[in-house]
């Protein structure tokens, strides 16, 4: 059965693969942006502009009612934050933005409310297991804090008025259009730069932006979705070394990739400052994505061979 799907952040690199697969299946989509003209071809797009969903209750179009809203729109890493108080500055918009989005669409007629997360919303790495949906969450930065109050206040609010909620927690996400540290990796090893990862054994899930888009729309249909935290992966986990060795196969360039030991790289961190950062680098990742596949059936329609060839594939095409 199609329905009517509003998508916040309708623009961004996940956005427009999820109106793709949406559009795909015959729905009709409104993408919420702030900017016209910024969506895919078949997305009637809804230009609000105010910070944080301020007053989208009342800015609502009457013709404008839905089933179902995918909130993809946040408040993301900072690179070099300037707010006096980032925690607060994540709140407003990852936290508030989101329930008055909430608050709207159930208004509108909404059904169910698929608010995109972050594994970050629980951690940073994973012990030895992949963590799970039942793992008690201990978020480190302020995004992540912001990102599982959200989660938290959405639940309590589909409790008090009936929006069925659906919380998604993607991992590390790629593909077609990816930016910031991903993207950053393939132009080094695509410009054969050497890069210290030879010897990083650890492993991290990943998730092909077509493989989230298909959890997603799953997410907005299954009746079994509803009221459900959902950890969506690959289904299978590379090694940084490996993933830098399956890129550079892709990008037809050589992996120039030097076995410096970790416990080097992670006193290069300490004396650097960057020690957050490369942990991230040679830390454990993983997350278990076994409830979505038992409590929906679903289960990646590509491979991450395939998600790297695609992205390989633009990468080379556009730079």
């Amino acid at each position: 059965m199609t329905q009517r799907v509003l998508i916040t952040g309708a623009n961004g690199f996940v956005g427009q693969a999820v109106s793709q697969a949406l559009l795909q299946r015959g729905d009709s989509v409104v993408g919420v942006v702030r900017r016209p003209q910024t969506t895919v071809e078949g997305v009637r797009e809804w230009l609000f502009d105010a910070n944080d969903f301020e007053g989208i209750d009342q800015r609502w179009p009457v013709a404008t009612r839905c089933d179902a809203v995918i909130h993809l729109a946040a408040r993301v890493h900072m690179k070099h934050e300037t707010t006096a108080d980032p925690l607060a500055a994540y709140r407003a918009t990852n936290v508030t933005g989101a329930l008055r989005v909430a608050a709207a669409a159930r208004r509108a007629g909404a059904r169910r409310f698929v608010f995109v997360s972050s594994i970050k919303a629980v951690g940073e790495s994973s012990a030895g297991r992949p963590i799970t949906e039942a793992d008690e969450p201990t978020p480190t930065d302020p995004y992540g804090i912001s990102k599982l109050e959200a989660e938290r206040a959405l639940i309590d609010y589909g409790r008090e008025s009936g929006l069925e909620i659906v919380i998604v927690r993607p991992p590390l996400v790629y593909g077609p259009g990816v930016r910031a540290n991903f993207l950053q990796l393939m132009s080094a090893i695509a410009n054969g730069v050497p890069l210290p990862l030879g010897a990083i054994a650890a492993r991290r899930s990943l998730l092909f932006v077509d493989n989230l888009a298909d959890a997603l729309v799953h997410c907005t249909t299954d009746p079994r979705a509803a009221g459900e935290t959902f950890h969506v992966t690959d289904g299978r986990d590379l090694s940084v070394s490996e993933l830098a060795r399956s890129l550079a196969t892709q990008l037809h360039a050589p992996a120039r990739l030097i076995p410096v030991p970790v416990g080097l790289l992670s006193l290069a961190g300490r004396l650097s400052g960057r020690s957050a950062q490369v942990d991230r680098l040679i830390g454990e990742l993983r997350l278990d994505s076994s409830h979505i596949r038992e409590r929906l059936g679903w289960y990646p329609p590509y491979t991450v061979e395939h998600g790297l060839l695609e992205t390989a594939a633009w990468y080379r095409s556009t730079h």
